[in-house]
């Protein structure tokens, strides 16, 4: 079985992973004593996601895979995009940083609330580069509903009128923006 270091420590997305990758050997940052932390620094998602796993890779030396991902609202040009989970600055939380969109879209007709979550994976073996791309279009309720899932998902309304935290973890995953990534990623893994 494959070993593949994940590079992040946000649970939430180690639990995504395995479950769509489960035929590999997933490592976390944590399962190998690994604490580095990788400055999202770049304009794309696709660089941003490139540049964790190289830094990953030059530090394990084993293949890794890394994600970026965001909330793109199309009436703000995909705002907050790479910038999603520090538009607020670091510190702050995500409560804070749904009320911010919340806020700011307070008086947006529904029709001016659509929004995709955009994901992009990249595994990187110091040789390969493969890219997996993943998006998922929805709107943005008017105020959080659900409790199952993290990040922006309270927010994140899909086709079938429901939040991504009122999906449950397996219903989110069939239609996730990581798992469309993921299984693009995974498509070409096995081409490899």
């Amino acid at each position: 079985m494959k070993r593949i270091v994940v590079a992040t420590n946000n649970k939430g997305k180690i639990e995504e992973i395995k479950q769509i990758l489960s035929e590999y050997d997933l490592l976390t940052l944590n399962d190998i004593n690994c604490n580095i932390e990788v400055d999202e620094d770049a304009d794309t998602f696709e660089a941003n996601s490139l540049k964790k796993a190289r830094e990953i890779y030059k530090v394990t030396g084993m293949p890794c895979i890394a994600d970026d991902s965001g909330l793109c609202i199309d009436e703000f040009n995909g705002w907050p995009g790479v910038y999603s989970a520090r538009f607020l600055g670091e510190n702050a939380t995500q409560e804070e940083r749904n009320n911010a969109i919340l806020e700011r879209m307070k008086n947006l007709e529904k029709n001016q609330r659509t929004a995709r979550f955009v994901c992009v994976i990249t595994y990187y073996d110091g040789e390969n580069i493969i890219v997996g791309k993943g998006e998922t279009v929805g709107i943005i309720t008017n105020e959080p509903r659900g409790n199952d899932g993290f990040g922006f998902d309270p927010l994140f309304e899909v086709e079938s009128g429901k939040t991504y935290a009122e999906l449950g973890k397996e219903e989110k995953n069939k239609i996730s923006h990581r798992k469309r990534a993921l299984e693009n990623l995974k498509k070409q893994l096995t081409n490899m």
